[in-house]
């Protein structure tokens, strides 16, 4: 098992391309990283994200468009404009497309997306965030809490809402904005095959309240209709659990190779290691096999919806 410290740009790079090595990161855990519009993370973050809001000033100047009309034509205030060319937010890939369309960049902003996106996550998450967006197959269980995947807005802002120490409202925006534009996951084509194992505690607990979680149940049942989803409930008179260590995911890419991660208490890790992937991959069939099926999952989920 190979280590690779939160530290070093390069390490997300490593982990998004190779198939014979682990990561082990420290840090806030990837349900709960921060999205569009956020401060990048750490030096490197923040060196693109500067040099990116450097060249898109430069071209609006040459533009002769001040921050107040660039900003008219892209949405944004112009104090935000100001934001994103001083390196303090991070615009999102349609803004980055429409400010090159506006200030007739040719193609040159557009060439930042990929790295001004991964910016916003901190190094050692960059490698997930990639993996999520090359997935062919996700598979995940989940104990504590539903999926980020998953989750409605509601949701989202009662969990971090409960963050000990308390998240500042900005923060908990940002956040929310990004687990919102990881959804995109259930709209992509060609469409991964999308697998999620939670226990039926999770959905019995009602964080934020009644209304909150007659929502989440509510959204799980509308994304328990897409063909390339299945949802299905460990249910709490089980007996036996494949699950017992906790909650994984397994992501698969294109090319066969697999990854693993898991998080506790600010404890990340991302592992690549072959066996350790394939036995995390057999882990979670027995863990289907002993969770309910995806309809009788979906009937309890119905039923827990109607005692509300």
């Amino acid at each position: 098992m190979t280590d690779v410290t939160a530290s070093t740009a390069a390490g997300a790079d490593v982990v998004a391309g190779s198939g014979d090595e682990a990561v082990v990161s420290l840090g806030d855990g990837w349900e709960s990283e921060d999205g569009g519009g956020q401060r990048p993370e750490g030096d490197a973050g923040r060196g693109v994200v500067t040099a990116f809001g450097q060249t898109m000033k430069t071209l609006r100047v040459r533009e002769g468009m001040e921050r107040e009309e660039f900003g008219r034509q892209l949405g944004y205030s112009a104090s935000t404009i100001a934001s994103f060319e001083q390196g303090r937010r991070i615009p999102s890939p349609r803004t980055i497309e429409r400010a090159d369309e506006v200030l007739r960049a040719s193609g040159l902003l557009c060439l930042w997306k990929e790295q001004v996106e991964r910016a916003q996550y901190p190094v050692f998450f960059q490698g997930m965030a990639a993996l999520e967006k090359e997935a062919v197959e996700l598979l995940s269980f989940d104990t504590l809490v539903v999926k980020g995947l998953l989750q409605t807005e509601e949701y989202m802002r009662a969990l971090l809402g409960m963050r000990r120490p308390v998240l500042d409202q900005e923060t908990i925006e940002q956040r929310v904005a990004a687990r919102l534009a990881r959804q995109d996951i259930f709209d992509r084509w060609p469409a991964p095959l999308l697998s999620f194992v939670m226990d039926e505690s999770v959905l019995r607990r009602p964080y934020g309240g009644k209304d909150v979680l007659r929502g989440q149940l509510e959204h799980l049942l509308l994304i328990g209709q897409k063909r390339n989803v299945e949802i299905q409930v460990m249910p709490l008179t089980c007996e036996e659990s494949a699950g017992v260590d906790g909650p994984f995911t397994v992501v698969a890419r294109k090319d066969g190779k697999k990854f693993v991660y898991a998080e506790a208490q600010g404890t990340s890790t991302l592992q690549t290691d072959p066996e350790q992937t394939t036995l995390a991959a057999a882990r979670y069939g027995i863990i289907r096999s002993q969770a309910l099926t995806p309809r009788e999952s979906l009937e309890l989920i119905e039923g827990l919806l109607g005692s509300l």
